[in-house]
């Protein structure tokens, strides 16, 4: 089977999934609202509405007819989170209803009027998806600054100290635009950093929306003396990674793919390609060409096989990648999928630290994994 063809069927079998889904959250709300008349007509062009919004929008952007497609965005993106919660609070319904025909706990005033009963439940689901979706919103516009002081025992070139600022996933898009990344620099400048490096999925798939709203240009406001360094993530590869990493090279910031660079003649950057390359090179091959009696930091942005960086002397690994699942539940399958789904990490005398990234993909919420900016306070051996 070729890559198209497997892309395709996965495409599909996606698509399929979430139409089903809509379609059962449609029919549990038609069945417990009831709408008669115009009333009925309007839910039902609303809901297709919503439930098609996101997926045109991805259509739209790519043909680059960003007047629509910028509003469907957040439209479509609105709805993936309060359809993700609409599922989980209508299983844990139907669990409970099943549960109560076995033992009969419902307290009786419940089926005395059951057309009541559907739809003050209905609208109990509406409100507390509704706050749950707010809440998110608000939280996801709230950086949070982590902080670290680690030593590491390597002279650096008679550096004594490095101030590491790290932003991991971005995702620049027709969500997160020129007000967003504009508070990202700017909490990034507060810190004052040495060097930035950002650890992969800087724009979020298409690159029209960023190009038409010139995002980029708010990373030429970064300011750090030893330079703005970054590496591919999966997202890069989504649109097209040649004109990502141009775009991005074009704006201030130094691409490292499978690459390396001594920086100020004190320490060693490696930035690894994204495991969504086909082909990479292995880290051990990376490591030749540099001297580890100077400190090595690594940025890799999906955590897999975090031992490699302990094997190969790195001092300090940089990912991103899981945004700890951004929403309630998904941070329990990150916790299953990667050894560090979220947090810091020491190896041997590897430190590694994943970020919850700063941005968001998908639904513009944060509920259970805050947006971050990571500050890593490097003192050396005299």
């Amino acid at each position: 089977m070729t890559r198209t063809l497997i892309i395709i069927v996965v495409v599909s079998l996606i698509f399929s999934i979430y139409g089903l889904a809509n379609y059962f959250i449609f029919i549990r709300g038609l069945h417990a609202l009831r709408p008669t008349g115009a009333v009925r007509t309007i839910y039902i062009v609303a809901f297709i509405f919503l439930a098609v919004s996101f997926i045109a929008a991805m259509f739209l952007e790519r043909a680059d007819i960003i007047s629509i497609g910028k509003p469907l965005s957040w439209i479509g993106s609105f709805w993936l989170g309060a359809f993700i919660y609409f599922l989980l609070v209508l299983a844990v319904i139907d669990l409970a209803r099943v549960a109560d025909y076995f033992i009969h706990y419902f307290p009786s005033f419940l089926y005395s009027n059951p057309e009541r009963t559907a739809k003050i439940t209905a609208y109990t689901v509406i409100s507390l998806v509704a706050l749950v979706v707010v809440y998110g919103f608000i939280n996801a516009h709230i950086i949070r600054v982590r902080s670290f002081d680690i030593n590491v025992p390597k002279e650096a070139g008679g550096r004594k100290s490095l101030n590491i600022v790290m932003a991991s996933d971005i995702h620049l898009s027709s969500i997160i635009n020129n007000g967003r990344i504009s508070a990202i620099v700017n909490k990034i400048n507060s810190l004052s950093p040495d060097i930035v490096l950002l650890p992969g999925d800087i724009v979020d798939g298409d690159l029209n929306p960023v190009v038409q709203q010139n995002l980029g240009e708010a990373l030429r406001q970064i300011t750090a003396p030893l330079g703005v360094y970054a590496i591919t993530g999966n997202h890069e590869y989504i649109g097209g990674v040649e004109k990502a990493c141009k775009y991005i090279t074009e704006h201030g910031v130094k691409m490292l793919r499978d690459s390396t660079v001594f920086v100020d003649s004190s320490f060693y950057v490696v930035g690894r390609e994204d495991r969504s390359a086909r082909k990479r090179k292995p880290l051990s091959e990376l490591m030749e060409n540099v001297d580890r009696k100077y400190p090595v930091i690594l940025m890799d942005h999906q955590p897999f096989r975090l031992e490699e960086a302990e094997e190969n002397g790195v001092d300090l690994q940089l990912s991103g990648h899981t945004h700890y699942g951004q929403m309630w539940p998904f941070n329990y399958i990150t916790d299953m999928v990667y050894e560090l789904a979220y947090g810091y990490l020491v190896k041997g005398s590897t430190h590694i630290y994943v970020s919850s990234g700063v941005g968001t993909w998908g639904p513009p919420l944060r509920i259970v994994a805050n947006p971050e900016i990571a500050e890593f306070r490097l003192h050396f051996q005299d």
